[in-house]
């Protein structure tokens, strides 16, 4: 399966697990690698740029071909020391790097100058052809279906896809509501040249968290996720739980939300501490995307990727073939 997506990365399928906080470790990136496709860890995941140095030495010790980092910048009261993480990245001899959150421009010229090729992750057409102005390598575009923030505009990948396709001419990435080769196909029909994954990643036996969160998506369906954060133009997409009730709550109170109300409900390290790590699914928040629908078991990273390529050539060669013979 040749795009220039998999010449990009050096991968054998044009697949990507995309950054997760908390579960982009070493063993899911190398498991994820090592079955063709391209494994990411997730800077921010790790306390200390140090953490993250040690981190990707372990993932190097785990698999021999190629796997990236994430690094994703967002608003924050105390931001974390991006330019030392950067530095970690670029020195630990890592080739692919995949931005999110803000504008990756202050971070490119290093990035260049070291070899590192960039994907960065878009909501809109408009965000695509600011990443391709300023050097990124590739654009994976996140539709309204995605786990985590999929930014204000809410539109899905049937329209965003295309639309991004005939707008860019850098190679991109489907991301968002993707678990099978049937919508790969399909992502590679409106344009796409390979596609992005984090939810269905999850539910996989080398994902780092627990077997309920995993089992938690298996029997949920397309509609147990909720948008929290809207009143903050933040707007996250989330597991449909107790918390995620509260705080849409406390959102749909009169006046202007005070994030300061609802912070302790949303802190990240309660969701790690308490779902993730702890298997309570009412814990804390979590993200989740609506590809729950189409998750309906917990195999191998390696089970997955070739299922997947399978699919994806069934309904090229199969499916669609013979409505068009």
């Amino acid at each position: 399966m040749k795009t220039r997506i998999t010449e990009l990365l050096g991968t054998e399928y044009p697949i990507v697990q995309g950054g997760m906080m908390w579960v982009g470790t070493a063993e899911l990136a190398a498991a994820v690698s090592n079955a063709g496709g391209l494994g990411i860890v997730t800077a921010l995941s790790f306390p200390t740029p140090d953490d993250l140095a040690k981190e990707i030495a372990r993932c190097r010790e785990m698999t021999s071909k190629p796997f990236g980092v994430n690094v994703t910048v967002l608003p924050s009261i105390k931001p974390p020391p991006y330019e030392e993480y950067l530095k970690v990245i670029i020195e630990s001899g890592v080739k692919v790097v995949e931005t999110a959150g803000r504008n990756p421009q202050p971070f490119m010229p290093a990035f260049k100058a070291a070899g590192i090729k960039v994907i960065h992750k878009c909501t809109s057409v408009r965000h695509a052809l600011k990443a391709e102005s300023i050097g990124c390598d590739a654009v994976s575009v996140d539709g309204f279906e995605c786990a985590g923030h999929p930014g204000e505009d809410d539109v899905t990948n049937l329209v965003l896809i295309p639309a991004v396709a005939a707008k860019v001419s850098i190679p991109l990435l489907a991301s968002g509501g993707i678990g099978n080769g049937y919508q790969m196909a399909a992502a590679f029909a409106l344009g796409a040249e390979g596609i992005n994954m984090g939810t269905r990643f999850v539910a996989t036996q080398e994902a780092p968290v627990h077997e309920n969160v995993k089992q938690a998506m298996v029997d949920a369906d397309e509609r147990q996720t909720t948008l929290i954060f809207r009143s903050l133009i933040n707007t996250v997409r989330v597991f449909d739980n107790k918390i995620a009730a509260e705080v849409l709550a406390i959102e749909a109170q009169p006046g202007e939300t005070d994030f300061a109300d609802i912070q302790p409900l949303v802190a990240g390290k309660r969701g790690n501490e308490e779902v993730l790590e702890g298997g309570d699914i009412d814990g804390g928040i979590w993200t989740a995307g609506m590809v729950m629908g189409l998750i309906n078991d917990i195999p191998t990273c390696e089970v997955l990727l070739k299922r997947i390529v399978a699919e994806a050539r069934e309904a090229a060669e199969v499916r669609v073939s013979a409505l068009l013979d």
